[in-house]
């Protein structure tokens, strides 16, 4: 299938449970912040103090988280190049999955910050090796169906961690918030087992193998000027992408809890029966978000084999900026607006699905974890004031982050003007 080799296919399934568990463990506490952030400090849940809370500690852990992200993904894909993708894929899995865990154990706010920290190191680091790993073993000619297929475990993840939630905390401890999110962090050592199921089965790409410690990688490489243009275009198209992502995904659950409750509030419901409509409202959200971007992503794959990677960058960020600005700008009924979420998950998240291969086809063999680590995972120290800020400003409720959201849209326009220099790499090889 594809022209792959059984070998080829399972060097992927590798890299695919190891970016699925990555996105599982990175988004479960943007589940769990309704019950968890209340709890931690002393407020009670569903009160207009823990909403507030909420709002403005999914602002400030999401960044933290994306900070880590940034130093993890830099810091691994120097790793990456230097003692091999397998290894490194290895290493990362295990510190998030260790990282998330603990989580579950934290007595305040300020620990689990730190925890997910550590988390976030690993997170930020096993793009770069995975995406590296994959692009060297598979055909040239299946570059982009390969990374494009690499991507849907992104979707899958948050599918796990919606299903992970709505278990726990929607029927196993419903009538236990302050608990249950306490629960769901524990599910994040998932990823521990499958990392050493990698490291037996799948060995290190003979492109690298071949290159391996003839030469140092060094950052500064980066923006000679031989690379500069190529780190220039990975890191305005990743930066644009990321921020619009991470500043509308982060507060899914939190609209689609805020838009629950107060329809429970509407409608005279006692307490289990909102906090169970609070669990499926945020089901009805994250799924529709996640079909639209697993959608969206496997569109990629003929947007840039025929059209060529610029005119798909250009035809996402028209799309997204619609989407975002239909979803929050139009006046819908509270389900409708949840609905909408299937076309930002179409276009904002679906053009996730391009970076995983055209990241690592700008740069030559023994940079590529490096360059694409740095293009992907650099980007987030930028995308972290978004979330922070769209946190601390949606801080006064609901109907006030709706409204923040619809400022979102306008991100993905400056995609648009950064088009001229965005370098097309569509029907070259990967650079030795």
């Amino acid at each position: 299938m594809l022209g792959f080799t059984r070998y080829q296919w399972l060097v992927l399934l590798a890299a695919w449970l190891g970016w699925g568990f990555d996105v599982f463990d990175g988004l479960l506490f943007n589940y769990v912040a309704p019950n968890c952030v209340p709890t931690l400090l002393g407020l009670a849940i569903g009160s207009p103090e823990a909403k507030h809370a909420t709002l403005m500690w999914t602002g400030i852990l999401t960044s933290v988280l994306l900070l880590g992200w940034a130093a993890g993904g830099v810091l691994f894909g120097k790793i990456g190049d230097r003692i091999g993708r397998t290894k490194t894929l290895l290493i990362t899995m295990v510190l998030y999955a260790v990282g998330t865990a603990a989580c579950a154990a934290a007595p305040n706010i300020w620990v689990l910050g730190l925890f997910r920290l550590v988390a976030a190191l690993g997170i930020g680091g096993e793009w770069a090796a995975g995406a590296a790993m994959v692009a060297e073993t598979v055909p040239e000619s299946r570059r982009v169906e390969a990374g494009a297929l690499l991507y849907t475990a992104a979707p899958i993840g948050l599918f796990l961690a919606t299903a992970v939630n709505l278990t726990v905390a929607g029927h196993w401890f419903v009538d236990r918030p302050e608990v249950s999110w306490r629960y769901v962090f524990l599910f994040g050592l998932l990823p521990a087992a499958a990392a050493f199921a990698v490291r037996l089965f799948v060995k290190e790409p003979e492109r690298w193998k071949n290159l391996a410690n003839k030469t140092e990688a060094k950052l500064s490489e980066l923006f000679s000027p031989a690379l500069r243009s190529f780190t220039r275009s990975g890191f305005l198209m990743a930066v644009v992408a990321l921020m619009t992502w991470w500043s509308c995904n982060a507060f899914i659950p939190v609209v689609a809890s805020g838009l629950a409750n107060s329809s429970a509030i509407a409608d005279g419901l006692d307490k289990i029966a909102t906090q169970q409509r609070i669990e499926h409202w945020k089901l009805l959200a994250t799924v529709c978000f996640n079909l639209g971007g697993l959608i969206g992503t496997l569109l990629t794959i003929p947007a840039a084999k025929y059209l060529g990677r610029k005119k798909m960058f250009a035809i996402y960020w028209t799309a997204s900026a619609a989407a975002i600005l239909a979803t929050f700008g139009l006046d819908l009924e509270p389900q409708a607006r949840l609905y909408m979420y299937f076309a930002i998950g179409l276009t904002v998240f679906g053009v996730f699905g391009s970076f995983t291969y055209y990241l690592p086809e700008l740069f030559p063999t023994r940079l590529r974890a490096t360059g694409a680590g740095f293009c992907y995972n650099i980007g987030r120290v930028f995308a972290a004031g978004g979330p922070f800020l769209v946190g601390m400003a949606a801080a006064r409720g609901t109907d006030t982050v709706v409204g923040v959201l619809f400022y979102v849209g306008f991100i993905p326009l400056l995609g648009l003007l950064f088009m001229p220099w965005v370098i097309e790499t569509r029907g070259k090889q990967l650079a030795d």
